[in-house]
């Protein structure tokens, strides 16, 4: 059994993640095949693109149907996370509906562009598994365009303008909309952290 599946939903800085979950032992594949991420202990869904690209490649693989069907952990990264919510302005498109809620485009502000790029602090909201022994005040790496709004799911936020979720979490699906893979040691962590989910 695939200790990780890494779902290609085009895009993706794939070979970055393949390496982070390799320097924690864990053995990834990259795949587009339904039946082995249904099969895999885990499954990550990154992303970096445009949501309506994203969802229309996992629909022609098969995957937007059966991903929040999943029983086992599941992170999306970046655009992965976005598209666990039910829609996004970017297209627009509907998403796979796992956490309410819909994705929206940054609003430039003086001193903060859009996209929002670079490194950025966590604030901790809830404690949750996925986030053991990573402090209060991290940084980590964020590049988007389009966030989530903060609600019930989230588990932690970064501040840009206003407060943006930066972890979120409904059951078995989290999601992180920094880059775990280049954020360094605390990346590391909830990678590790992610890796012990059952």
């Amino acid at each position: 059994m695939t200790d990780v599946a890494i779902i290609d939903s085009g895009g993706a800085n794939l070979a970055s993640l393949v390496f982070a979950l390799d320097r924690l032992g864990a053995r990834a594949a990259v795949t587009t095949d339904a039946g082995e991420i249904s099969d895999a202990a885990r499954v990550l869904l990154p992303g970096v693109g445009a949501a309506r690209d994203a969802m229309q490649r996992l629909r022609a693989y098969g995957i937007a149907e059966a991903l929040p069907q999943l029983k086992q952990p599941v992170l999306g990264i970046c655009l992965g996370m976005q598209l666990l919510f039910e829609r996004s302005e970017e297209g627009p498109t509907d998403c796979l509906g796992v956490i309410p809620g819909q994705i929206t485009r940054l609003k430039a502000m003086a001193g903060l562009p859009v996209p929002h790029m670079g490194w950025n602090q966590l604030n901790l909201r809830q404690e949750d598994p996925l986030l053991e022994s990573v402090p209060e005040g991290e940084y980590v790496y964020f590049v988007h365009s389009y966030a989530a709004t903060v609600t019930e799911a989230t588990l932690a936020t970064s501040q840009y303008g206003a407060a943006l979720p930066a972890v979120v979490r409904r059951n078995n699906f989290w999601g992180t909309q920094f880059h775990p893979e280049r954020s360094g040691a605390a990346g590391a962590r909830l990678l590790a952290n992610f890796l012990r989910l059952t």
